[in-house]
């Protein structure tokens, strides 16, 4: 009877101990995989492929700050590498060999990537995610005499060349928006003068100093110089009024049949293996997520465009043959 007692208790010994050990089994499986998975990542380097004060810097610092805010990294450094429209960037993030890196990139780097004739690529890197998109704005200096979208139009179509548009670099979402609205307007590519600049504090230097006649960005970078009287705001490139610039009109709205969205994303190096992609797609993931980067968005008035992965290399693959195609009609692409 004893001998039977004891037996029993061992076996009931080892059921817990097999219990407990497959509960550990499953802890440890949930802290590998899944959006938990982000938080192994010790140091994140973020590539951001343009001069500091423009849209891809903004987002660049915006993941690090929330990224380290939110534990999901040990620590996050941000390198700017401006020029070429965001493909020196580009070029710098082909050979890059530590896999806990991202590049900041989007609808410019598309465009550029053509314009540059660009030996690196956006199908050589890994898609991770899109993250936000906001519409455009055209400004005019505050002391400008155009009053209006048309007026602008008017005088290029009067003075072509004559007439200057600054915004970000050639080919980018800012160059593609004037083409499509001279296009739209009937007036050919050959009197558009633009001046592009890497980095937004640059284009916004030359607009406040009358370098230039007119100039086009996100709506999160001129909007604070709009309320500030500093720059008047003639149209928004979007399918409706910016909550950020309420009464200002949408192109559509005011006769010119363009609308256009700037978006931003991620890309890893193209080398990084399966898991890795995972890995950095699930903290992506979990950022889109947390309320840090909800109050990053209300912020900086970007619209929240978030796909990951498989979704976003669709996206990205779908967008290139399409920014291609327009680059070509608007004479940027021969």
């Amino acid at each position: 009877m004893k001998n039977k007692i004891s037996m029993a208790r061992r076996t009931a010994i080892v059921a817990a101990v097999a219990a407990a050990a497959l509960s550990l089994s499953a802890c440890g499986g949930a802290s590998g995989s899944g959006d938990a998975a982000a938080g192994d990542i010790k140091k994140l380097n973020i590539i951001v492929p343009a001069n500091p004060g423009g849209g891809w810097d903004q987002t660049g610092r915006a993941m690090q700050a929330d990224l380290t805010a939110n534990k999901q990294v040990g620590s996050a450094s941000v390198v700017n590498i401006g020029g070429a429209g965001g493909t020196n960037g580009l070029a710098k993030l082909a050979t890059e060999k530590d896999p806990n890196t991202l590049m900041v990139m989007g609808y410019v780097m598309v465009g550029s990537v053509e314009t540059n004739n660009s030996a690196s690529r956006l199908e050589d890197t890994t898609p991770i995610a899109r993250l936000t998109e906001e519409p455009l704005v055209i400004v005019v200096p505050a002391a400008s005499p155009y009053q209006s979208i048309d007026d602008l139009v008017a005088d290029i179509k009067a003075k072509g060349k004559g007439v200057a548009i600054t915004g970000g670099s050639a080919g980018g979402a800012d160059h593609i928006l004037i083409g499509q609205i001279l296009k739209a307007q009937g007036i050919g590519a050959d009197s558009l003068n633009y001046i592009g600049y890497s980095g937004g504090g640059e284009s916004l230097a030359a607009l406040l100093g009358n370098k230039v006649q007119a100039g086009i960005s996100g709506v999160g970078e001129y909007a604070e110089q709009v309320k500030a009287g500093k720059v008047r705001a003639l149209a928004v490139s979007g399918p409706a009024e910016a909550p950020a610039l309420p009464g200002v009109k949408p192109l559509k709205d005011q006769g010119i049949d363009v609308v256009l969205t700037n978006w931003r994303g991620v890309v890893a190096p193209g080398s990084i293996d399966a898991a890795q992609a995972k890995k950095l797609t699930d903290m992506a993931t979990e950022l889109n997520k947390s309320e840090a980067w909800a109050k990053t968005l209300k912020d900086n008035n970007w619209d929240n465009a978030f796909l990951a992965g498989d979704e976003f290399k669709t996206f990205l693959t779908e967008d290139i043959a399409t920014v291609k195609t327009t680059l070509t009609e608007i004479g940027l692409v021969k």
